[in-house]
């Protein structure tokens, strides 16, 4: 069975039903994702060496966008955790490789922080070497601004500044239940309820030498060439997915509801009509940015970081529009909890504002494309 198809049941039988819950309740999707680990969905892009299905970020790309038009919040879940486990394949230990690809294993990043806000690649944050009786341990200090998954996932992929290199940053394999890790303040925000994203400060947290991922200050070079285009591009399909959730729902509406004493449909009404055409044309266009994105990531074009900087961006900022269109052709009843337009109107307002923000990545297509350097 293709991944698509071990996904389909679960977004039936598991997320559906489950998703409004989510969104109220601000409560973790733990159900579904113990759903997608016993399908093996969570070692999607895991090498099979280690057990896992050896997909890659097509694959992954399809997964989010297809959970993110019923479910953002387990969508953004599953989006960081396939981040993290492209870092861990590359720089991890294989027994962490393998729990991943078992599906018994979920991880996420812990990039950003409150002193450098959207710019996830300068931590302020510090590791430093602690020497003892029981070997080389190295000890972390930070306070992050907000973690996906928090204290939900089981392992962070974590960045600090450099140990001892010069360099902007090192990244750590970090148990999430390690002593010293809290958490300030829970999330009760307006979007992405479900997705646990909190705050996590750091005092004191004791992790292996052995632990560092990738070599001493070389973290920015992970962070720009596997995690950046992997984000972007997941982020992107999370936004997509949504537009769809939005369109099809709208779509819905106004093709079923009548009114009685014209014995006709609201998509009956030109005006409705066009509204659904400018999102469908949209939600196509910010589909086929991603499509040609993921096309110049697999090729290795020129383009490629240009590419991975505008897909993130245009998707965030079209969903804006299209969840609008949505909420407008549905009028009173898109404000219905159960229509769950809402919901995903609501779910949109993140990513244009999650790190790096729509402005942020503006600012680098503009360095880009005048060729000025982007740091």
């Amino acid at each position: 069975m293709s991944h698509l198809d071990l996904l389909t049941p679960i977004l039936a039988d598991t997320l559906a039903p489950l998703a409004q819950r989510t969104d109220t309740e601000g409560r973790f999707p733990r159900e579904v994702i113990r759903a997608l680990g016993s399908a093996g969905l969570l070692g999607l892009v895991s090498a099979t060496s280690v057990g896992g299905m050896g997909k890659g970020l097509a694959e992954a790309v399809q997964m989010v966008s297809r959970i993110a038009q019923t479910c953002p919040s387990t969508a953004m879940v599953v989006c960081m955790h396939y981040c993290a486990t492209a870092v861990i394949e590359q720089q991890g230990n294989e027994s962490v490789r393998k729990a991943i690809a078992a599906g018994k294993h979920l991880s996420t990043l812990a990039f950003s922080e409150a002193d450098s806000r959207s710019h996830f690649w300068a931590p302020t944050g510090t590791a430093r070497l602690d020497s003892g009786d029981q070997g080389d341990a190295v000890v972390l200090d930070a306070r992050k601004s907000w973690v996906t998954s928090a204290f939900e996932a089981d392992s962070y992929v974590w960045s600090s500044k450099p140990l001892a290199a010069e360099g902007a940053s090192t990244l750590w394999y970090v148990e999430a239940k390690a002593a010293g890790l809290s958490q300030p303040f829970k999330f009760d925000g307006l979007g992405l309820r479900g997705n646990a994203s909190t705050p996590v400060t750091a005092e004191g947290v004791r992790v292996a030498a052995t632990d560092q991922l990738g070599e001493d200050g070389k973290g920015f070079d992970t962070m720009m060439g596997v995690v950046l285009p992997w984000f972007t591009s997941l982020a992107a399909a999370c936004s997509v997915g949504l537009m769809e959730g939005a369109m099809s729902r709208a779509i819905g509406h106004v093709s079923q509801t009548r009114h009685l004493h014209l014995d006709s449909s609201l998509a009956d009404l030109p005006t409705i009509r066009a509204y659904l055409a400018r999102g469908r044309i949209k939600t196509d266009m910010a589909q086929a940015l991603l499509d040609d994105t993921v096309a110049a990531i697999g090729a290795g074009r020129a383009d490629t970081m240009l590419r991975v900087l505008e897909v993130k961006a245009a998707a965030a900022e079209t969903a804006l529009e299209v969840t609008d269109i949505a909420m407008r052709v549905c009028g009173g009843a898109a404000f219905r909890k159960e229509a769950g337009i809402e919901r995903l109107f609501r779910d949109a307002r993140a990513s244009s504002v999650m790190a790096p923000t729509s402005d942020v990545l503006y600012d680098f297509i503009g360095k880009a494309i005048t060729g000025l350097p982007l740091f």
